[in-house]
Formats: C-alpha cells, structure tokens, sequence
C-alpha cells in the first residue's frame, strides 16, 4: 500500500544511509555479530550477541554508543579507548574500530547497490526537494560512492562530521538539524527518513515536519511508538502528490 506526502509543504528530504538507501546495515550487522561474538566468547558467562541486541541498543548510533550501550547492557564495563586505539585492544573504541575494519572488507569485497526502491524515490523527487545523509556512519561517503549515489547529494553529515564538530548523534537531533540548516532549511519543512528507532526518535524529538520510518526489520509498532508519522516497507511506496 502507497503513502502520499503533499507538496509544496517541504522543501527538504534527510536521509539515513544503511538501511533507508542502501542494503549497508546488513553488513553492518553482520559485522557487529562477528565482533561481538568474537569478543563475548572470551568473556565467562555471556550469552551470544543476537539480532535483537543490535536493533535494541546498537542500531542508528554512533559506533562507540553502540558499543558502550550493548556492553552496559550485559553489566561488562570496559576502558573508553580512544579512537586511535588498536583494534586488538579490548576497550569501547577498540571494539568499535575492530568492527569498522570488519565493515570495510566485507565493502570492499563485495560493494553494494542501492536498494532499487529508493533509487526510484530520489530520480522521482530530485526536482522537487534537496536532499542530504545523516548517517552515524564514518563510511558514509564510501558507502554513496560505491552504489553510485554521491550525485544526489550535496550536504552529507556523517559520523565524522559530528565528531569533528562535536554535534551530539542519534538519538539527539542534531544532526539532522545540522543538515537542514546547510540545506537552507529548518526542521519545520524538512522530511526524515530513517529505518532505525533512534534515528525515528530523533525526527520526532527534533519537531521535523514528518518522519518517515522504513520497516526494514525493526517493525511497524515499534518505528510508530518511536514517533514515525508513516511507515512504509520501502521508499518505492512513497509518492508524491502534484
């Protein structure tokens, strides 16, 4: 079943990446669960990392939030690291860049394709809003240039970009707001796009004119309760009015 969103309301789409426009979050989650697991069988008394715990504490945020939260999660505390930290290093930020460098050869491998709905979506609305990324996401440039989206947008705000301009990531607004603004935009005319609850809380939190949650997993109810105005199972049920 098709949803229609009006025009002339909005003038700006923000969009997630993995998951929303790229099928990336499956590689992402697959190297969350060969991170994870790897480490938890090294830890007494752990039970194995499932699909549930990423999409409960580690989907949609920053890499080191995720870590943290799962581990908070399973009572484990760790030293925070630092971003340079070695991946062999047992501390959040080690963790996380041991699953970053998993992340990268599962890409370079096997690349990646835009989900064909959402390449449809952006051709069929490319005329009437701008567009942006705002993905958690480090890769994000990497992620567009290899299913051969960069073309789309002019404003990206990635993980590295908040980090540099310590802009707090998802759930927090933030960046969303950041994208809208170097848009020309405001919140108020904007559209999210999201498929992961923080990312959705996020949208609701930060009063954008609608959110729009991509069930590609999380569920309906859930991306609803979170503060989705509309959920769809693919970009390619959205259309237009004109």
């Amino acid at each position: 079943m098709s949803e229609t969103i009006p025009s002339g309301v909005y003038d700006a789409i923000l969009f997630d990446l993995d998951g929303v426009l790229t099928p990336t979050a499956e590689v992402h989650m697959r190297a969350w669960s060969e991170m994870f697991n790897g480490y938890l069988a090294t830890v007494p008394g752990q039970a194995p990392y499932t699909d549930s715990d990423y999409f409960a504490y580690v989907d949609g945020k920053p890499r080191y939030d995720g870590v943290r939260d799962f581990l908070t999660s399973r009572g484990i505390t760790l030293p925070e690291g630092t971003p340079d930290s070695d991946p062999a290093e047992e501390s959040v930020c080690g963790l996380g860049n041991r699953k970053n460098d998993a992340f990268n050869a599962v890409l370079e491998r096997d690349g990646v394709a835009p989900y064909p709905g959402s390449l449809a979506f952006l051709e069929a609305t490319k005329e009437d809003y701008k567009f942006a990324v705002v993905s958690s996401s480090k890769n994000a440039p990497a992620v567009l240039a290899a299913a051969g989206l960069s073309g789309y947008f002019a404003v990206i705000v990635d993980g590295r970009v908040a980090a540099e301009n310590g802009i707090p990531g998802k759930p927090a607004p933030d960046t969303f707001v950041r994208a809208a603004e170097l848009l020309d935009s405001t919140p108020a005319t904007s559209i999210v796009v999201e498929d992961a609850i923080s990312g959705v809380q996020a949208g609701a939190t930060g009063d954008f004119g609608l959110v729009i949650g991509v069930d590609r997993g999380v569920g309906e109810d859930a991306l609803r309760a979170a503060g989705a105005d509309v959920v769809v199972p693919d970009l390619g049920d959205i259309e237009v009015a004109r």
